[in-house]
């Protein structure tokens, strides 16, 4: 009988364990299934977190290399100015010695033409010949300072414009991002108002064209230009850039803010590229109509193939050069060339310095010409000296033959008339001792 109650009782021991085990079990596979779920959960929430920094990365990686690319941009037209500094500068100081040596030898020259017709007839000048001689001279004296002065104004000109176009490269940076950062400042301003938009892009190009260097006028920009093309059609571009020999650069400013700005406050990545797509179109569609107006074909502009279209907003530039590479190439298939601040900046101080070059090049020829006229002039003046020696030596031979007459030989005159004194002729003067001692 105990056999059956411990059987009995080890049965339901192994029952009741079994039950124990088994809603343990259960228990820990429901916990297991809870943190599988919570694992997966985690797993999704990093996976969209690297993907997301996956993305943001390539982003910065991008912007990156466009910012190296304008540095690189920069340094080589810094680098370019440089040599064009040194260039000109030692162009300026060989000049300066030309001219320099040329001026040492019209002076040489002078002095030792001057010393042999003073050395030969110094005792022959009178003092109305000397004040005449230096009737002569002043002028002469007058043109090569004046010459000089010139050369001299000419050489620190050019040491002064190309320190200044050094220093103006430098400041280029700086005014880039202080004309980007007020861009943005204005963009939620000008939201949505495509007539403000337009103004405020007018602005901005207007005060890039005061910091250029460049002036209005002919050696400068053109506002409010009005021309008509070959079939009678008005042309009126916002700015003509006008450039040596008469060529010129066609400059019009376009505004396109609205899918800009939505993709700056887009919520999420979706939104962002759909609005960048439109702000891209907004643009191409710029290039388009730009086109479509053939500002080359106006009759009193001989501008190359191709019209600037500026983008006053630098941001918004470097977004659609961004997400859409092959828009430069979009462009230049409609004739047109974007440009952002920086870069309009940057071409024009280059244009800025081209025009400083060619007012040097100018003065270098005008000083060239009147050194030539000097020249000649100095050519002239040495004939005239030379006529004025052979005239006073003829002068003085007249003068010698006359004394000898005069003074010498039997039956000279002074002896003949003094003769008729000493027969009585009634006289209230004599003659000079030293005639009569001859």
């Amino acid at each position: 009988m105990e056999i059956i109650y411990i059987t009995a009782g080890l049965i339901i021991g192994f029952v009741v364990a079994y039950l124990v085990v088994n809603l343990r079990l259960k228990a820990s596979e429901n916990k297991l299934l809870e943190i599988r779920n919570d694992y997966g959960k985690i797993q999704a929430g990093l996976e969209e977190r690297v993907n997301h920094l996956q993305t943001e990365k390539e982003r910065l990686t991008n912007q990156l290399e466009l910012v190296e690319n304008r540095k690189e941009q920069y340094l080589q037209q810094l680098v370019k100015a440089e040599v064009e500094f040194n260039n000109l500068s030692e162009k300026l100081a060989t000049q300066k010695l030309e001219m320099e040596d040329l001026q040492k030898k019209f002076t040489t020259g002078f002095e030792n033409i001057a010393n042999k017709i003073l050395e030969k007839n110094s005792e022959k000048f009178t003092a109305a010949n000397l004040k005449n001689m230096g009737e002569v001279l002043n002028p002469l004296k007058e043109k090569i300072e004046l010459f000089e002065r010139k050369v001299e104004d000419t050489y620190k000109q050019g040491l002064k414009d190309q320190t200044d176009l050094r220093a103006e490269l430098k400041k280029l940076f700086d005014l880039n991002s202080k004309i980007s950062e007020e861009a943005n400042n204005l963009t939620k301003a000008l939201k949505g108002d495509v007539k403000k938009q337009g103004n405020w892009g007018e602005v901005v190009l207007e005060r890039i064209l005061e910091r250029s260097g460049l002036n209005e006028g002919t050696q400068g920009y053109e506002k409010q230009f009005s021309d008509t093309s070959d079939d009678g059609k008005r042309i009126q571009p916002d700015i003509v850039i006008n450039l040596p020999d008469n060529k010129h650069i066609i400059v019009d400013s376009k505004v396109s803010l609205i899918a800009y700005e939505r993709a700056v406050n887009a919520d999420n990545e979706e939104d962002r590229a759909k609005y960048v797509k439109e702000h891209i179109q907004s643009l191409k569609a710029h290039c388009k109509g730009l086109s479509e107006k053939h500002y080359q074909s106006a009759r009193h502009l001989n501008s190359p193939d191709f019209v600037l279209l500026f983008i006053p907003v630098e941001s918004s530039f470097s977004v659609a050069v961004q997400e859409d590479q092959d828009i430069f190439s979009y462009a230049w298939e409609m004739k047109v060339v974007l440009v952002s601040p920086s870069t309009l900046l940057a071409t024009l101080r280059t244009i800025a310095s081209i025009w400083q070059q060619e007012n040097q090049t100018r003065n270098a020829i005008e000083i060239a010409r009147q050194g030539g006229a000097l020249y000649d002039k100095f050519v002239g003046f040495i004939a005239d000296m030379e006529k004025m020696g052979r005239s006073i030596t003829n002068t003085q031979s007249t003068f010698n033959d006359a004394m000898n007459k005069l003074l010498t030989g039997s039956g000279n005159l002074v002896s003949r008339v003094e003769s008729i004194k000493k027969l009585g002729a009634k006289t209230t003067k004599e003659l000079p001792k030293q005639m009569l001692d001859e």
